[in-house]
C-alpha cells in the first residue's frame, strides 16, 4: 500500500481526466495460465473491479466507465454468462449501501432489457438509491455495443421525423447523453483494440494499455496510468 500512496500523491489534482473508461480483460486468460476455471478469473476480476472503484473514488476522478459485458458476449458458454450475470447481481445486492455511503451514483450504458429479471430489478433499486449522489458516477457498460448503440440513436432519431442531424444532436441519443465522453481509455491485458466500445465517445480519448491481467490490475496500475495521461499535452487535432 506505500507504494499505492506515493502514486496518489504524486498524482496533479488539477489535470485529473474527468471520465476514465476501463475495458476489463484478460480473466478467462488469467484462470487460464494457473489451469483454474474461466469463472475463477471472472470472480477474482470482480475482486479488482471492487478496488479500482474505490481507488477511483480517492483519486477524485468525477465518472468512471466500466466495460464489463458486450452484446458479443452472450455468445460464450451459457455457464460462464451465468457466472458473470450472478457476479454483476451480488456486487450490487452487497454494494449498494457502500455505494450511497461514499457518494457514488450508479448508472448503465447498455441494453439492459435482455439481462435475467432478478439483475434488472437489482439495477434498478441501485439507480435510485443512490440517484442523488455526487462525488462520482459509476457507468456499468453491460449487454453494450457501440454500434448497435449508434444504430439505434439514427433509428430514434428517424422514429422522431429527424431527417438531418449533427454531432450535438447525435450525442443526446445516445446510452452516455448524461456524462461526458472519456478523457482516458485503460485496457488491460495486453490487448490493443476498442472491441465495439465507446466508438463515438472515444474520438479525442486517451489510450493507455495495460499488460497486466484485470485480475492482477492493482490500485498502482490504475495510478500509473493517470501519471501517463498527465505526462501528455492533450490537441485535439489541433497544435
Amino acid at each position: 500500500m506505500v507504494i499505492e500512496k506515493e502514486l496518489l500523491e504524486k498524482i496533479d489534482k488539477d489535470r485529473l481526466p474527468q471520465h476514465i473508461a476501463i475495458i476489463l480483460d484478460g480473466n478467462g486468460r488469467w484462470a487460464k495460465k494457473r489451469g483454474l476455471p474461466r469463472a475463477l478469473g471472472h470472480k477474482e476480476g470482480a475482486k479488482t473491479t471492487k478496488k479500482i472503484i474505490v481507488a477511483a473514488s480517492d483519486a477524485g476522478i468525477k465518472y468512471l466507465s466500466l466495460y464489463a459485458f458486450s452484446t458479443e458476449n452472450w455468445l460464450r458458454p451459457v455457464q460462464e454468462v451465468r457466472v458473470l450475470m450472478g457476479l454483476f447481481y451480488d456486487y450490487l445486492a452487497k454494494q449498494v449501501s457502500e455505494l450511497k455511503k461514499n457518494k457514488v451514483r450508479f448508472v448503465t450504458t447498455g441494453d439492459t432489457s435482455r439481462l435475467p429479471q432478478k439483475l434488472q430489478e437489482e439495477i434498478k433499486k441501485t439507480k435510485k438509491t443512490t440517484a442523488d449522489c455526487s462525488k462520482m458516477t459509476l457507468n456499468l457498460c453491460i449487454n453494450y455495443g457501440s454500434r448497435q448503440e449508434i444504430t439505434g440513436a439514427f433509428n430514434r432519431m428517424s422514429a422522431e421525423g429527424i431527417k438531418q442531424t449533427d454531432e450535438k444532436t447525435l450525442s443526446k441519443y445516445l446510452y452516455t447523453a448524461s456524462i461526458p465522453d472519456p478523457d482516458l481509455l485503460i485496457r488491460t491485458s495486453g490487448e490493443q483494440r476498442v472491441s465495439n466500445f465507446m466508438l463515438w465517445q472515444l474520438a479525442y480519448s486517451e489510450f493507455y494499455f495495460s499488460d497486466v491481467m484485470w485480475p492482477d490490475f492493482r490500485e498502482a496500475e490504475f495510478y500509473k496510468a493517470i501519471l501517463d495521461y498527465q505526462s501528455r499535452h492533450r490537441r485535439f487535432g489541433g497544435l
